[in-house]
């Protein structure tokens, strides 16, 4: 897959079948839109273009809101586009003056001149363009004059709910990671830099590792107990997340700390990605420590049985 993270200097495309979106967790509705881009490329023996904003186009619209979470950093959603099967991915600096590009001239100069659309495969309530004036009704308004095709994908039903991006992270906030992961395709993930923290987990026969998340967009789920899949230097491992404050332990600020089962390696400084299984409890106080390690050791068995149920 080729990525281009500018709008200069694109190549002479063959013809495209395109697409548009923010594509925040590139879930199911948006694996459907892929599948049916890579189905309309074949069909017309050309390739597919993806074309994606970066940073979110709230992030600069809104920069007074500081609400918004993402579900993945870029690369992240480059990976998991990548896995759809699309050619290319043109990745927008997301910017003012790009946002106030007239919808009509966004097509002609921009769809047809530059990345020569045969096919534009636009969600039902996608928009476009200065003050988000376009949507599918100027695409197909303007089809003919510029002889492309518009295919419209209406809203991805799951058990009689739309999916969105909205939703999940609702999921998320409310600590429901069955349900972000069922939406999602897959579990919900995050990357960590592995920082140094008190070491008290050694002292207590359950060593952690620190995780710190160095994009601030990206959403940190609720507080709590997760059975998770650990992915270390390639290698994939079981393991308990706590996300919280740690209210047992004086002193101790908010933190995100994983136990990676049967793993005793130093990884400082190194990059891990945490991947949601399952939520088990709340984030708890307890009376003293030695009850806490009753705590971690009963954790432990359940986070196994969830693992080895997979």
């Amino acid at each position: 897959m080729r990525i281009f993270d500018s709008l200069d200097h694109l190549p002479e495309f063959k013809p495209t079948v395109f697409t548009q979106g923010t594509f925040d967790g590139v879930h199911l509705g948006h694996q459907k839109i892929l599948l049916q881009v890579k189905q309309a490329t074949q069909a017309i023996r050309g390739e597919s273009v993806l074309l994606t904003f970066w940073p979110h186009p709230r992030l600069l619209l809104f920069p007074e809101d500081n609400d918004l979470k993402l579900l993945q950093t870029l690369d992240e959603k480059l990976q998991v586009i990548e896995q759809c099967g699309i050619d290319n991915v043109v990745v927008v600096p997301f910017t003012k003056s790009f946002s106030n590009i007239l919808p009509e001239e966004y097509i002609h100069q921009f769809l047809v001149n530059e990345l020569n659309i045969q096919v534009a495969i636009i969600g039902y309530d996608h928009r476009f363009g200065r003050n988000r004036e376009g949507d599918i009704n100027l695409l197909q308004a303007n089809a003919a004059k510029f002889h492309y095709q518009v295919q419209e994908i209406a809203a991805e039903d799951l058990n009689h709910m739309t999916i969105s991006s909205t939703k999940i992270r609702n999921a998320l906030v409310e600590g429901d990671v069955k349900t972000a992961n069922l939406y999602l395709g897959r579990p919900y993930n995050f990357h960590g830099r592995v920082v140094h923290g008190k070491k008290l987990g050694r002292t207590l026969g359950y060593p952690t590792a620190n995780l710190a998340i160095e994009n601030p967009n990206k959403l940190v789920p609720a507080k709590g107990v997760y059975a998770v899949k650990v992915l270390v230097n390639n290698t994939k491992y079981g393991g308990m997340l706590n996300i919280g404050d740690n209210p047992t332990v004086p002193g101790k600020d908010f933190s995100i700390e994983v136990n990676i089962f049967d793993f005793n390696e130093d990884i400082y400084g190194e990059i891990v990605e945490i991947q949601l299984i399952d939520r088990m409890r709340n984030e708890l106080k307890f009376e003293n420590l030695d009850i806490l390690v009753q705590n971690l050791q009963a954790d432990r068995l359940h986070a196994l049985s969830i693992l080895q149920s997979l």
